[in-house]
């Protein structure tokens, strides 16, 4: 997941300032120290760290903070704002036009950043929100974009508007824009060619686009896993085409976040979205502060509880809730309940939301919930008869060999998905809210469920 190295490392850093009852100027220059070391291994921009932690430090060894009651939490507190300011203190949402006016946004990045996908992503957002968006290929180029674009649109149920590759980008999007004006759409994506790299061919084509369209936004997706990369390739097409704000991809891979960090404060222009995942609804607006919140490992149960309520099937969350709170909670409940984990994106993915876990113990879950283990452990529960899997009680260890053998198993993997499951049992236990119920105990037994 991404930031799992940075928000460890922080993480390390705030334990040492919170265990101490009073600070000095030197314990904050040295943690501080730490901080900065973190920030650019994770690929933050030089310039960046510089600033960020010569703000900091000015706020930091204040006199107000050094003789505060409680020092390192309000050093944790500054960095945290600083951390927010840099990423852009506000949400920024895509500019629409007023009223019955057409909004045309153009999409445009290198080839590999998940453009193409990352459009069709955005399309279904908007339709979500009660706007009726028109995709535009424009990426005449590489065939398959055409393909991929009517492929996406179509499980988004989005119309996309496509004249094949015979013809030049800017004729196909002025036609689309007549097209949309005759059918109602109010909204045009137009998705643009990208290539291994900026050049000046590239540039022309998105001026040419922009000097014959009205162009209300334009757009730029980058991946996250480049890096630094990332924040150049954002500069020079600011620098050359202009742009309005930025999409983050692959913000859930095995990325060091220093574009997360850096974009804002190199470019000024905002992050409008990240791309969490493959799936098309894995596409969240992004969030400065809770952004923020996940890099330093305080959570964020916002966009968890948004999760919820997108992804979860409200029915059977009440009746697993209901189960648990009965302790009826089975091994067919298990499956169902790793079934709306899964839609979630996972285990590790929900519980990277919460406060306080840290990269390492993320890795540890990535690796216990892999599909092929979740298919394992299917495998182990179908070998069971409804009874033992209604009742986990009576599994004695010759039941347990039969299970196995069924299964095609070792019996220690049975052993193990008892234990897994027990705990499993006591965790789902002190988090009833998240399973829904309106006005129930809430999230983890803390924060409440909208439902």
């Amino acid at each position: 997941m991404a930031f799992d190295s940075l928000s460890e490392k922080l993480q390390n850093v705030f334990k040492s300032l919170r265990s101490k009852g009073l600070l000095t100027e030197a314990d904050v220059k040295a943690a501080l120290r730490e901080v900065k070391m973190a920030l650019l291994e994770a690929d933050v921009n030089f310039k960046v760290v510089k600033n960020f932690i010569k703000t900091v430090q000015e706020r930091a060894v204040g006199q107000d903070v050094m003789t505060g009651l409680n020092p390192g939490q309000m050093v944790i507190k500054i960095v945290n704002e600083e951390m927010v300011n840099l990423m852009g203190s506000k949400t920024t949402e895509l500019a629409m036009r007023p009223g019955q006016e057409i909004t045309v946004i153009m999409m445009a990045g290198l080839q590999g950043a998940g453009k193409t996908t990352t459009v069709a992503k955005l399309a279904g957002k908007l339709k979500l929100k009660g706007k009726n968006p028109l995709l535009v290929a424009c990426d005449i180029y590489r065939p398959a974009a055409v393909d991929q674009l009517k492929i996406n649109g179509e499980k988004q149920g989005v119309e996309v508007f496509a004249m094949g590759t015979g013809h030049k980008p800017v004729n196909i999007a002025r036609a689309a824009l007549e097209h949309a004006a005759k059918n109602g759409n109010r909204v045009v994506l137009i998705d643009t060619a990208g290539r291994l790299h900026i050049d000046e061919e590239m540039m022309n084509e998105l001026l040419e686009i922009k000097a014959q369209v009205d162009v209300a936004q334009t757009v730029l997706v980058v991946d996250a896993m480049t890096g630094q990369d990332a924040v150049n390739v954002a500069t020079m097409f600011n620098d050359k085409v202009g742009i309005d704000g930025v999409i983050l991809t692959k913000l859930d891979g095995d990325t060091r976040g220093g574009a997360a960090l850096s974009i804002r404060a190199v470019t000024g222009k905002p992050i409008l979205y990240a791309g969490m995942g493959e799936k098309l609804s894995d596409l969240e607006q992004f969030y400065p502060d809770r952004m923020a919140s996940r890099i330093l490992g305080m959570g964020d149960v916002l966009t968890l509880i948004e999760k919820a309520q997108e992804e979860m099937d409200e029915d059977k969350a009440r009746a697993l809730e209901q189960k648990m709170r009965k302790a009826e909670f089975g091994f067919d409940d298990y499956l169902e309940s790793m079934n709306q984990m899964k839609k979630m994106g996972g285990l590790a993915s929900v519980l990277s939301m919460m406060p306080g876990m840290g990269g390492g113990q993320l890795a540890e879950l990535e690796n216990a919930m892999d599909e092929k283990k979740m298919a394992r452990i299917e495998g182990i529960i179908y070998s069971m008869t409804p009874g033992e899997r209604a009742n986990p009680g009576i599994l004695n260890p010759s039941r347990k060999r039969r299970i196995a053998a069924g299964a095609g198993v070792d019996i220690s993997e049975v052993n193990r998905l008892g234990k897994q499951f027990e705990q499993s049992r006591k965790l789902m236990k002190q988090m009833p809210g998240l399973m829904g119920k309106r006005g129930g105990k809430g999230m983890f037994g803390r924060f409440k469920m909208p439902f």
